[in-house]
Order: structure tokens, then C-alpha cells, then sequence
């Protein structure tokens, strides 16, 4: 720990329950022993644990403690699609390749959406998925490593951010944006394309309770249709 703001105790709080330092269905320690430890005030871990219990990550109960819940219920209504699933719904092969992923400081409009300053430890993905070895979606994504460092370790190579994400980072919030684009330069090559082509957009961002998690947009070929059941 190398602050003791409710953030920082919030996010080691959700490493602890992600790596199952606290089991599901264990109890977790009193928030005295927590701001003992982590070198903060009992209200500082009252407020960091109060988002994660609103968020379905925790459970909290008056004398009989707080707990991790046996199946976390995630408050949130959006599901995150796995492309690959997309992909294969639709009867072709799914294929997948990483373009470029580095640590970086967020750019502005990030840091923006996601109300983070601009010193923030952050892994830009870049990655184009395939269906039947052609181009079928454009993914450009900004992570959060203070909320998901396990992914500074990942081979991306070998599994999608979208994928790993979805498997390895709950959420219990986000928000998304449709919209559609004349086909940047850069991105018309990539989606083989032409430049100026109409493109599907979907822009998300999800958090763990206060934390964001990761912001991406994802352009589709010309003609892709999003298929969704309700």
C-alpha cells in the first residue's frame, strides 16, 4: 500500500477478494484490524468496503460481520459479450491478433471519462479479431492497472483483453454508447476496409464500485449487424 485513501484500501480490498485471500463465504477482517494493518482510520475502510457491499461484492451484516458473498450478486444489468462468442454464434472461425499493448500514461479524453489523473499506471491493447481470417472488429482499449494488475502478466497474445476480462475482472457498473464512424486512416487498414467507410461503434466503460476498470471502443466492418436476445 502506498496510500491510505479510501481508494487505495478499496482497491487492495478487491485484490484480496479476487486472488481469494477472502475466500467466497469467508469473513473478512473487523475494520479496526483493516485500518490497523493498513495504516488508516476505521472510517477511511468504512467508506472504501461501503462501495464494494453496495456493489454485490461484499456482504455486510450488523454483529455478524462482513463477509464475501458465496455467488456475488452484480448489480448491474450490462452484459459484456465475449467477441469470440460473437463470432462463433454466427457459425465462422474465430481468429484473433494482438497489434500493439504497452504501459502508458491515459490521454486526456481517458482520463476524462474515467476521472483518473494523468499520472494513472495504465495498458493500451490494440487488438483486431477475426472471423474466417477476415477482419471483423477493431479493439482499443485502455486498462486500469491499479484495479487489475494480474493483466500486466497476461500473455495477450494467446487470449483476448475482452476475453480475460470478462473471465477475471467483476464489475458492478458501466455504461455504453452505439454510434458509427467514417473509417479513420489507420483503422481502414486494419478492417481492410475503405477510408470513409461507415463503421459501428461501441464505446464502454466499466468500474468496480468507484474504480474504473477499463475503457474501449470497438469498431465493427462495414455491414456488421450486433445481434442481442431480450
Amino acid at each position: 500500500m502506498t496510500s491510505t485513501t479510501w481508494q487505495s484500501v478499496q482497491a487492495e480490498a478487491l485484490r484480496r477478494i479476487r486472488s481469494r485471500e477472502w475466500p467466497p463465504g469467508g469473513q473478512i477482517p473487523h475494520e479496526a484490524d483493516l485500518a490497523e494493518e493498513l495504516g488508516c482510520s476505521r472510517g477511511t475502510v468504512n467508506r472504501a468496503l461501503r462501495d464494494l457491499a453496495e456493489a454485490g461484492l461484499l456482504e455486510r451484516r450488523r454483529k455478524a460481520g462482513t463477509r464475501v458473498p458465496l455467488n456475488p450478486v452484480r448489480k448491474a444489468t450490462l452484459e459484456i459479450p465475449i467477441i469470440r462468442q460473437d463470432v462463433e454464434g454466427r457459425g465462422q472461425t474465430y481468429g484473433y491478433r494482438l497489434l500493439a499493448t504497452r504501459e502508458a500514461a491515459p490521454p486526456p479524453e481517458i482520463c476524462e471519462r474515467l476521472s483518473l489523473k494523468p499520472d494513472t499506471a495504465m495498458i493500451h491493447v490494440l487488438a483486431l479479431h477475426l472471423a474466417d481470417d477476415l477482419p471483423f472488429c477493431l479493439e482499443d482499449r485502455w486498462i486500469n492497472l491499479r484495479v487489475v494488475p494480474e493483466i500486466a502478466q497476461t500473455d495477450l497474445t494467446k487470449i483476448s483483453a475482452n476475453e480475460w476480462l470478462v473471465q477475471n475482472a467483476a464489475f458492478s457498473a458501466g455504461s455504453f454508447a452505439f454510434g458509427a464512424i467514417a473509417a479513420p486512416e489507420a483503422t481502414a487498414k486494419w478492417l481492410d476496409c475503405p477510408i470513409g467507410a461507415p463503421l459501428f461503434t461501441l464505446d464502454r466503460t466499466t468500474w468496480a464500485a468507484a474504480l474504473p476498470i477499463t475503457s474501449v471502443r470497438l469498431c465493427y466492418i462495414p455491414g456488421y449487424q450486433m445481434r442481442a436476445e431480450i
